[in-house]
């Protein structure tokens, strides 16, 4: 038995056009084989629900690198740790208030007079213009809930100022390519744990697979049994992620991703 934890965005999604369509053959073998694909990503629960959609996919999710936890309602036949229930699913969710996070931003900017633009103050059109992404996806990609990206346009001194701010309010800092992050005490390995100890508990000898390609993949791609690092869309990989038995796509986001998967299930079959 495998199960597949994968980041979206530069990994199962190209980083330039979004587009999982390399992929296709991996998730038409994944589906035919019914493979639990868990999408584990920094986007909100409205992007990874249509991406979901998309696909035909019904099994759980985390939303906003580790903030919320989907699972829908009697996916496994015992009760998931700590869950509430929204609306069809099971969620665990951050302690941290989102309105926590932009009321801090909202803060030190004005305290501390440190460049940051915080997710909640960029408009729809804002967005969609950095991100490349449509108009519809960008107006989903504002609805936050546990998790606040925010633009630094700073140096290292004032970087460095803002992680004593962060840590001194107890919340977490994570940096990253295109935005950075601010959130509660959470991230994607806290959430793939309790994912993983259900797998486990229904599937004993299942097989653990992550891929994702950045730094924020670094805490999930540590729980898993077989961890793979999506190529950068310029031919490098993320520096900050080195962990015993990583496998090194050959190819960035979605392509390569197809390759390492479809490996994968050929070394399953053969063992």
């Amino acid at each position: 038995m495998i199960v597949v934890f994968t980041d979206l965005d530069g990994t199962l999604l190209d980083a330039e056009s979004y587009s999982y369509e390399p992929a296709r053959d991996a998730l038409k073998e994944i589906s035919t084989l019914q493979i639990p694909l868990v999408m584990i990503s920094s986007k909100t629960k409205s992007e990874i629900e249509s991406v979901r959609r998309n696909l035909g996919n019904r099994h759980p999710f985390v939303s906003e690198n580790g903030g919320g936890i989907f699972v829908p309602e009697g996916y496994f036949p015992f009760p998931v740790p700590c869950a509430g229930r929204i609306g069809n699913y099971l969620v665990v969710e951050s302690e941290i208030p989102y309105a926590r996070l932009t009321e801090f931003l909202d803060r030190i900017i004005r305290e501390d007079t440190l460049p940051i633009r915080g997710f909640h103050s960029l408009s729809v059109e804002s967005i969609s213009r950095l991100t490349g992404l449509s108009m519809e996806t960008s107006s989903m990609a504002k609805e936050r809930e546990y998790d606040e990206p925010f633009l630094f346009d700073g140096d290292e001194a004032q970087w460095n100022q803002l992680e004593k701010l962060v840590e001194s309010d107890g919340l977490v800092l994570t940096r990253g390519g295109r935005f950075n992050h601010l959130s509660g005490p959470t991230d994607k390995g806290t959430a793939a744990g309790i994912l993983i100890d259900c797998y486990r508990h229904q599937y004993p000898d299942a097989l653990i697979v992550g891929l994702g390609d950045a730094v924020n993949d670094l805490p999930f791609l540590k729980m898993v049994d077989y961890p793979v690092l999506i190529q950068r869309p310029d031919g490098t990989y993320e520096p900050g992620i080195d962990i015993p038995e990583l496998y090194h796509a050959p190819q960035p986001g979605s392509a390569g991703w197809n390759k390492a998967v479809l490996e994968l299930i050929r070394r399953d079959r053969s063992l």
